[in-house]
């Protein structure tokens, strides 16, 4: 009886840990969550057991799945990375999305592009270990749906809160989907990121029309499914997006390839959308080659991938690794972010074998 733990600090991570509480549950395991940031708490949908630091002490899980930077190193059991997003080359220099912390045991990867970076990191630092598995976020998205014929080409509305790369901090932008909103070519979904301000989101969410809706929501997948194309700007929403197969009209995107179609006018918008809706075969086929690459997995199953991943791992001998680094800031500040100091650390991962959880 394995005892997992599903680690997240912002309401966005609720929908990568759900999927894998259904594999754990189906399994017939343990499964709590633990939330470094107590608002996200308002949107968990009831079926979840959410611990305090004191009763995941007393929990000890055998396994945390986490879907931050950091964890606290003081929670028993291997810390396994699962992620909160792909890496969306929002900094000009090596996403963070690869920064090794010193926190965490085991990363499971989404596909090639990730993989092959993090057993280069693997090897040059000799404390963790990499599995590629895809990611449980997506899982729901597939196998994927034939969109039914609508009246109107159905837009979805995304954005970074990263304020220089935001499309929702250019008023001219605001002001191009508020027409294009009014013509009624089109209808339009917005989904702003939970981080960006109340302002802004109130802004968007006044544009509401027939041909206008805003939803303020963590849940993307049942959007993705309603919608035609994406228009966005730098965010790892789109590349859940583009899992689809459908096109991505991004605005200023920060590295933008032939996957997207890019513009940098706000008088470039419509008549990209308007291409982007014919499906142009050159960008279509940059797509799928972008898919093998970042998530090759279209079987919805890659929270079952994670979670052998991490059953493999917890079992295996792991006397090979060395320890962790001592990480003293960063330990402070998790011990000070979560209220609770101790200088109790697990440096190196725990072993578990089967006859030890009956």
């Amino acid at each position: 009886m394995y005892r997992f733990l599903i680690y997240i600090s912002h309401p966005y991570s609720i929908p990568i840990g759900k999927p894998l509480q259904a594999e754990i549950e189906s399994r017939g395991y343990e499964v709590c969550w633990f939330s470094e940031l107590e608002y996200t708490k308002k949107y968990f949908t009831g079926d979840e057991r959410i611990l305090s630091v004191q009763q995941v002490l007393d929990y000890k899980p055998h396994i945390v799945l986490t879907a931050t930077d950091i964890v606290a190193d003081f929670f028993t059991g291997i810390k396994v990375q699962v992620f909160h997003g792909f890496s969306a080359n929002k900094r000009p220099v090596m996403s963070s999305h690869f920064r090794i912390r010193g926190f965490f045991d085991l990363y499971t990867t989404q596909g090639p592009s990730t993989t092959e970076i993090f057993r280069q990191l693997a090897k040059k630092y000799g404390f963790f270990e990499v599995v590629e598995t895809g990611w449980s976020k997506v899982d729901p998205l597939f196998p994927l749906e034939k969109k039914a014929p609508g009246e109107k080409p159905v837009i979805l509305i995304s954005s970074t809160f990263t304020t220089r790369l935001s499309l929702t901090k250019i008023e001219e932008v605001y002001e191009e989907i508020k027409r294009l909103s009014t013509t009624g070519l089109y209808h339009f979904l917005c989904v702003l990121h939970p981080k960006l301000d109340e302002e802004t989101k109130i802004k968007f969410q006044n544009l509401e029309n027939e041909n206008f809706q805003y939803f303020d929501t963590t849940d993307l997948i049942p959007l993705y499914k309603k919608a035609d194309l994406m228009f966005s700007d730098t965010t790892s929403a789109i590349i859940e997006f583009l899992l689809q197969e459908k096109p991505v009209v991004t605005f200023r995107n920060n590295k933008p390839g032939a996957h997207l179609i890019n513009v940098t006018e706000v008088s470039e918008i419509e008549k990209s959308i308007a291409l982007a809706l014919t499906k142009p075969e050159k960008t279509m086929m940059a797509i799928r080659d972008f898919i093998r690459h970042t998530h090759p997995y279209h079987d919805g199953k890659s929270s079952s991938r994670v979670i052998d991943a991490a059953i493999s791992f917890l079992q295996k001998d792991k006397s090979h690794l060395k320890s962790k680094p001592w990480n003293l800031i960063r330990k402070w500040k998790i011990r000070k972010r979560l209220n609770y100091f101790t200088l109790h650390s697990y440096n190196r991962p725990i072993t578990v074998k089967p006859e030890d959880t009956i």
